[in-house]
This record gives structure tokens, C-alpha cells and sequence, in this order.
């Protein structure tokens, strides 16, 4: 069993003794300590958003984090069966103190986590985030009187994102409903499943082959949409039966995109792509992190815009999004980030303005892919033991590349002239991420493969 802290929340694996997993106590003592957070950050606002994806313990969670809510004076307002961005755009929507979403993104099944919102519907800061879990630690709430209990409300927010979708400028249904496209959709059985099927069919499409889309949280693969977990849509793609095809993760923030063929766009290239389409209309800066693909770099450039690359993980990228007034970014995890719509990675928005950049190039989708800078990139993981030391792992790396560039700045990512390898601890599970990039995969994996021996043999 797993419980993982970290500013982004709390995540764990559900069952198990107390301290072991993602349990109630846990669950209510989380709760609480958020509530006290945003109490004091803005003590006159007594309204949390909450969501949920359609995890098998996600009912459970959302009884246990809506009646803690209440219990510390908070009315909810629950928007149920919900996407990520979706409830991220309810927290502005009903000017609430924050949002709590109840996903584990990519997760297996027996993963649940509450992700914390602020009150611009953005994921807490580092200051923040640490708040929490110095409040949590020390039980530091009061729970409120009889008389001063929050109470709970029920809204779906779906149509709101779907519409505030449709009023972006470069969304252009008419452009897609010429296309006619028929798209295939994997939405692993969570809310992707109502979620997507609403904005194809807002934006005009009218063919719609779905797979996977019933929210009751059986996965019927890995939920992470990575190629090798994609193999029932890519073979569907292959027969001819679809224009494109999209997959989601549970909580739809990252989209991948499979061509016609049943070839794989790539997930480093769904921002990629928006981006080129973003920046042929709007002149201006992009960021991604450190972990993603150079070809945005060279999409930024070749519009006259400029580049620059943050730290992991969603919160950092819109900071630095927002330093340098970008027009677009994200991750290259399939997450698109579009501050015309709100600053979190959304799969709707991704759908959307993908759909309309392939209707005004009237190509097919492996034909747009060969349009953008060719890099490949091989992404592992080094699973860890309680007794692994990364700190000391990470410094053994970057003394033996020292003579090459290395950024310390998250991790280590050491810059060689033909590719870059980056090592990093995660936050949400109990592993290195390793990723490596270069103009061949078989140069890629052999970039990765050479650092991993160093640590391995560690």
C-alpha cells in the first residue's frame, strides 16, 4: 500500500492500515487541513468546488471529502462525474475559496488522490501546497459548530466547458463540420466518456465511433495513454474506419492523438501541434517543461515567438507561462495548456483546436505529423525501495556529466549535442522518471540506457 504527500495533494492506493493508503482518516484529516488553508487565505469565502473522475473508490472519497467540507463550515458545491479542467473552470465559475478533485490522473484502478485548487481554479503553490501538509500534520483544525455547518449543492458543469470551448476564436466548427470528420475515442471508461463525445459533437462532428466510454471506472487497460496500452484504438484506426482517433487519461487533462493509419501522433506532439496552429494566428512566447520534446522550441522560433522550458509538473509551467505572457503550453505528456480558455492542461480544449487546425490544412493527420520537427523520445522509470537514495543517486549523475551541460534545477537533465537525458523523482508515484530525447529512438534509448547503468549498478 502507498500514501504519497506532496504539495500537489495527497495520492495513495485505497485499503489497507491506517498510514499505509489512501484511507478515510487520512482522507478527512487532508480535507480539513485544506479547509483551514483556505480559510485563511481568504477568510469570507465559504464555497468549495468539488469533482471527481469515475474511479471505483470514488464515491467513497467524494461522501468523505464533501461531509469534512461541511464539517469545517464550507458549502459544496458538487459537480459529481466531472474532467479536471472542468472542475478547475466551476471554481471561477462559483467564485468559490477553491476545488478538490478526486483523481489519480493516469494511475491504476486502486489509485485516488485529492487534488487541491485555489480560488483562480489553479493548482496550489509550493507555499501553499507545504500549508497544507504542515496543517494536516498537526491536526490543526476545529471543526465547525451546529449551527455553522456548510451545506451541499449539486450542478453539472459540462455544458459550461463545452460552451466556454466554443467561444474561443480559433475554435472554427464551421471548418470542421466541412471535414466530416469520423473520429474514434477511447475514454478508458471514465468521465472522458461524457466528456469528449459532448465537445466533438459541439464543435460538429457527427461521426463519433467510441470505445471505452461508460464512467464506471474499469479500466480496460492501463489508464496512462501510452502507444503500448493503445493497441485496441490503433487497430481499429488501421482498418480505415476513422479520420483520427483520441485517447485520454481517467481525468481527461492529457489527450493523445493516433493517425489515420493507426500510427501514433505521438504525445509529446498533441501541444506540438496546437501550438503551430496557435501561433500561425497569434503572435508570441510558449513554455513547456524540461521533460518535453525540443520541437516546440522549433515551432516557437519558426513564428518568431520564444521558448522557455520550467520545471515538472502543471503549477510550475503556468508560472512560468504566465512570467513570460505566453499564448500557449504545457506538457509533453499530451497536456495543453491555452490561457484563453483558463491556465490548466485540458483535453477538451486540446480536442477542439487540434480538429480545427487539421480541417484548415486539409491534410490527414499522419501527413500534419510530418509537417513538425522529427525528435523521438524514450521515457522510463526506475522503480524505488524505501531505502533508495535519489538525492544521492542525482549527485552521482551530474559529477560524472559534469564536462556536459547539466540543469539542476529539477533533477538533473544533462544537454549533449546530439540529445538530453532527464532524471527526476516523481511526485505522484514511488519512482525516477528517466526521459531521453534525440533525432532516432534507437539514439534516444541508448542515451537512457547508458545513465540507467550508472544507477542501476548503484
Amino acid at each position: 500500500m502507498s500514501l504519497v504527500k506532496s504539495i500537489s495533494g495527497i495520492r495513495g492506493t485505497i485499503g489497507g492500515r491506517v498510514g499505509e493508503g489512501l484511507n478515510p482518516l487520512d482522507i478527512v484529516r487532508f480535507t480539513a487541513a485544506y479547509a483551514v488553508q483556505r480559510r485563511e487565505a481568504l477568510p469570507e469565502n465559504k464555497v468549495i468546488v468539488v469533482g471527481r473522475d469515475a474511479r471505483l473508490s470514488g464515491e467513497m472519497v467524494e461522501q468523505l471529502v464533501c461531509g469534512t467540507l461541511m464539517g469545517m463550515g464550507y458549502d459544496v458545491v458538487n459537480i459529481g462525474l466531472a474532467t479536471t479542467p472542468t472542475t478547475e473552470l466551476a471554481v471561477t465559475g462559483e467564485k468559490a475559496a477553491g476545488g478538490i478533485i478526486l483523481t489519480a490522473s493516469h494511475n491504476p484502478k486502486q489509485w485516488n488522490a485529492l487534488k487541491l485548487l485555489n480560488e483562480q481554479g489553479e493548482f496550489l503553490n509550493d507555499a501553499e501546497g507545504k500549508g497544507v501538509l504542515a496543517i494536516a500534520e498537526a491536526e490543526d483544525f476545529t471543526f465547525a459548530e451546529v449551527d455553522e455547518l456548510g451545506h451541499m449543492t449539486h450542478k453539472d458543469y459540462l455544458p459550461y466547458h463545452v460552451e466556454q470551448v466554443l467561444k474561443l476564436p480559433l475554435v472554427d466548427t464551421e471548418a470542421i463540420k466541412k471535414r466530416d470528420f469520423t473520429v474514434a475515442i477511447d475514454c478508458v471508461n471514465s468521465v472522458g466518456g461524457l466528456a469528449i463525445p459532448a465537445i466533438l459533437r459541439a464543435v460538429g462532428v457527427q461521426n463519433i465511433i467510441e470505445l471505452n466510454c461508460t464512467p464506471n471506472g474499469h479500466f480496460p487497460h492501463n489508464p496512462e495513454p501510452l502507444p503500448q496500452h493503445l493497441t485496441e484504438i490503433s487497430d481499429l484506426l488501421k482498418s480505415g474506419k476513422a479520420d483520427v482517433g483520441f485517447v485520454v487519461d481517467p481525468d481527461v487533462d492529457r489527450l493523445a492523438i493516433i493517425c489515420e493509419n493507426g500510427d501514433m501522433f505521438g504525445e509529446e506532439y498533441t501541444l506540438v501541434s496546437v501550438a503551430d496552429y496557435i501561433l500561425r494566428h497569434t503572435l508570441g512566447n510558449t513554455v513547456s517543461n524540461m521533460s518535453s520534446t525540443r520541437a516546440l522550441a522549433d515551432i516557437t522560433a519558426m513564428h518568431g515567438g520564444s521558448y522557455s522550458a520550467s520545471a515538472v509538473g502543471e503549477v510550475n509551467v503556468v508560472a512560468e507561462m504566465k512570467r513570460t505572457n505566453a499564448v500557449i503550453g504545457g506538457e509533453g505528456n499530451g497536456g495543453v495548456i491555452y490561457p484563453a480558455c483558463h491556465y490548466g492542461r485540458d483535453a477538451l480544449v486540446g480536442v477542439a483546436l487540434f480538429l480545427s487546425h487539421l480541417a484548415h490544412t486539409g491534410m490527414t493527420v499522419s501527413e500534419l505529423r510530418r509537417t513538425l520537427p522529427d525528435y523521438c523520445i524514450s521515457k522510463n522509470r526506475i522503480d524505488l525501495t524505501p531505502d533508495t537514495d535519489v538525492d544521492a543517486i542525482l549527485a552521482r549523475v551530474k559529477e560524472l556529466y559534469r564536462n556536459e551541460r547539466v540543469n539542476d534545477r529539477d533533477g538533473v537533465k544533462i544537454d549533449f549535442a546530439d540529445g538530453w537525458v532527464h532524471l527526476r523523482k516523481s511526485n505522484t508515484e514511488p519512482i525516477i522518471r528517466v526521459y531521453s530525447e534525440a533525432a532516432t529512438m534507437e539514439k534516444a534509448n541508448q542515451l537512457a540506457e547508458s545513465v540507467m547503468a550508472l544507477v542501476i549498478d548503484r
